[in-house]
């Protein structure tokens, strides 16, 4: 399977555990800084690539070392990393996320590079031969410029996903609307979504966005694992049980896991399990990029 995953690219700089920050001058040892190549384009491209798709991915960093060092970890991850453009006047997209000993992750983040993507050079002929192509963050893509792109690629047979990078709130679902009716999947987490519609109820939510031209929703919900809504109906997959040690990249390695899962021809259903299971795998590490497990290892792992 050919995937190509294009938007937003991030290099976190993980921290673990911070329960809380020293005052003035103060310092505090911990065990585990690591530097993590993540972002919803990023981050999902190595979860693709564990998964065995062929990923290249697309998007921009800055001409720097974070640039460099991002580049090193997708290439070494597999990632075909040819159509990653270098800026000028951004600084690569970074994160600083200081994990908490039960694994919530606040964060400090420079967007940087990510919203310098020039779409007038968007390697049109890349998109629309893949299998699938993601989108990372269209919301800092440009959305109303990047809709005729991907009506294009659609046109093309090829299956489009989403995931969101920004906070729900209804002033961005207007901002992404045109993409929106582009979109085979949308993998938004449920406080995006309650956000992004006003919803008081999940499953009314998605409905929301699916009346807005989605063609399915396939939202995280944390421990209560990830709903899967269309306009015929709902359906519920379990969060796998693991002991939880971080949960950035979580919602990046479920977008791959249920993004493979159909490609493989796995029910809507089935592939939202296959992304709780993949994400349930992240979560017990540092860092988006955790995890020694490929497509075998991972289907082994679901329900009958």
């Amino acid at each position: 399977m050919q995937v190509v995953t294009f938007g937003a690219h991030v290099l976190d700089v993980v921290v673990h555990p911070v329960d809380e920050i020293p005052e003035g001058q103060g310092a505090v040892l911990v065990p585990h800084i690591r530097l993590v190549p993540a972002g919803p384009a990023g981050g999902t491209a190595i979860t693709l690539a564990k998964l065995g798709a062929a990923v290249s991915t697309v998007g921009a960093l800055g001409r720097d070392d974070s640039g460099d060092l991002l580049i090193t970890q997708l290439q070494r991850h597999g990632v075909v990393t040819e159509h990653l453009l270098r800026v000028d006047d951004q600084p690569t997209s970074m994160s600083v996320l200081p994990i908490r000993t039960n694994g919530d992750r606040p964060a400090l983040h420079l967007p940087g590079a990510n919203l310098a993507y020039p779409l007038d050079q968007v390697p049109i002929e890349l998109l629309t031969s893949a299998d699938h192509v993601h989108i990372g963050a269209p919301e800092l893509l440009g959305p109303a410029e990047l809709a005729p792109t991907l009506e294009r690629i659609r046109a093309a047979g090829v299956t489009i996903s989403a995931d969101i990078l920004a906070p729900g709130d209804p002033g961005v679902l207007a901002w992404i609307e045109a993409v929106l009716p582009h979109l085979d999947y949308l993998l938004p987490n449920d406080e995006q979504v309650l956000g992004l519609t006003g919803a008081t109820d999940l499953i009314e939510g998605c409905r929301t966005l699916i009346d807005r031209g989605v063609g399915c929703v396939a939202v995280t919900a944390g421990a209560d694992g990830a709903w899967v809504v269309t306009a015929a109906g709902a359906e519920h997959a379990a969060a796998t049980a693991v002991e939880v040690v971080d949960t950035s990249g979580c919602g990046d390695a479920f977008s791959a896991g249920f993004i493979a899962g159909r490609l493989n021809d796995f029910s809507a259903l089935r592939a939202a399990q296959l992304g709780c299971a993949v994400a349930g795998v992240v979560a017990t590490g540092l860092g988006s990029d955790h995890g020694d497990f490929d497509w075998t290892s991972a289907t082994e792992s679901l329900p009958d």
